[in-house]
């Protein structure tokens, strides 16, 4: 019987240690993970707008947020991230772009996605007239 409580012991501490783990393995990975993380917020972005008719190139500077009429284009930056790297520089934007033109009630946003400064082609905007760049964030 001595033997069996034991056992019984055991069990509840090593079932305790599991736990305890478990517990710190799940908590250190989302510990800090928005302070640690290699990107700086930013509260403004600048982008770049290609005219493809005229040939002509616009610098616009947008708040987060806020949502600015170009021609017949609406742009909405959501967020902007910074590396806090020099050697390899990395800014991202979270834009949201409606052509005021589109009458067609089936799709809402032109572009609804992140963008990159060094590869917009990873996720490009598709216009028959505009072409956007990301520039900065700051």
């Amino acid at each position: 019987m001595k033997k069996k409580l034991k056992n019984i012991k055991a069990g509840k501490n090593n079932f305790l240690v599991f736990f305890i783990i478990l517990f710190f393995s799940t908590n250190i990975s989302t510990w800090g993970s928005e302070e640690s993380s290699n990107f700086l917020e930013g509260n403004f972005i600048e982008i770049k707008i290609l005219d493809k008719v005229s040939s002509k190139n616009s610098l616009l500077k947008i708040k987060i947020g806020e949502e600015v009429k170009f021609k017949n284009l609406k742009i909405k930056p959501l967020r902007c991230k910074n590396s806090e790297f020099d050697d390899s520089p990395e800014i991202a934007a979270y834009l949201q772009v409606k052509d005021s033109t589109n009458k067609k009630k089936d799709e809402v946003f032109v572009f609804n996605g992140w963008t990159f400064y060094s590869s917009p082609t990873i996720n490009p905007f598709d216009h028959p007239v505009y072409d956007i760049w990301l520039t900065s964030c700051y």
